[in-house]
C-alpha cells in the first residue's frame, strides 16, 4: 500500500463515513491540531528516554494512554454531525487526568506567580504540547454543539496536566522555574 493517495491534492481531505471538506475546515483544524499535539506530547517524552527519576514511569504509561485518547478525540472531531462516533471520550478519562494532575501537584510547590515555559528540555517541550492542546481546544469549541461536550472538558484538563508535568519534570530533573518577577 502507498502512503500517497493523492485524493488530497486538490486541497481537499475525507472525514470519518467518506465525506469530502477542504483541509482548512473547522474540524480538519481541530483534528489536525489535536495530532500536532499529540507528537509534541511524543516529543516530550523523548526528552526523558535517557534520564531517570522518581515517577517518570508513571509519566511514561499515562501519556501513552493519553496519546491514544487524543487519537480518539481527533476521531470524534473527524467525524461528520449526525454520524455515530465510533470512538469517544468517556468521563471516566476526564476523571483519570483529574487524579494523574493531583498525584503530581502533589509533589510541588503551590504557585505563587506565572510560570514561564523553560527548564529542562523535557519540561520546555511539555510546555510546548500544553500550548497546542490549547489551541486543539479552542478549536473545538467552534465544533461544541456537534461534539461530546467530554472533548471539551478533557482537552482543557489535558492541558492542566502538561502544565503539572512540564513542572514536575522540571522539579525532579533538578531545573529551577523561572517565574515573571525573577
Amino acid at each position: 500500500m502507498k502512503i500517497y493517495t493523492k485524493t488530497g491534492d486538490k486541497g481537499t481531505t475525507s472525514l470519518i463515513y467518506g465525506s469530502r471538506v477542504a483541509k482548512n475546515d473547522i474540524r480538519v483544524e481541530a483534528y489536525g491540531t489535536c495530532d500536532e499535539a499529540n507528537s509534541a506530547i511524543g516529543m516530550a517524552l523523548s526528552h526523558l528516554l535517557r534520564e531517570n527519576f522518581q515517577g517518570k514511569e508513571k509519566i511514561e504509561a499515562a501519556y501513552h494512554k493519553i496519546q491514544t485518547t487524543l487519537f480518539h478525540v481527533g476521531a470524534e472531531l473527524a467525524t461528520p454531525k449526525g454520524k455515530e462516533v465510533k470512538w469517544t471520550v468517556q468521563p471516566t478519562d476526564i476523571v483519570q487526568l483529574e487524579s494523574w494532575i493531583d498525584e503530581l501537584d502533589a509533589e510541588l510547590a503551590p504557585l505563587t506567580n506565572f510560570v514561564l515555559p523553560g527548564g529542562h528540555p523535557g519540561g520546555a517541550a511539555f510546555h510546548v504540547a500544553r500550548t497546542v492542546v490549547r489551541r486543539a481546544e479552542r478549536l473545538a469549541v467552534t465544533l461544541a454543539d456537534e461534539v461530546n461536550q467530554d472533548v471539551l472538558a478533557y482537552l482543557n484538563r489535558l492541558s492542566d496536566l502538561l502544565f503539572v508535568t512540564a513542572r514536575y519534570v522540571n522539579k525532579q530533573l533538578g531545573f529551577a522555574e523561572r517565574t515573571l518577577h525573577q
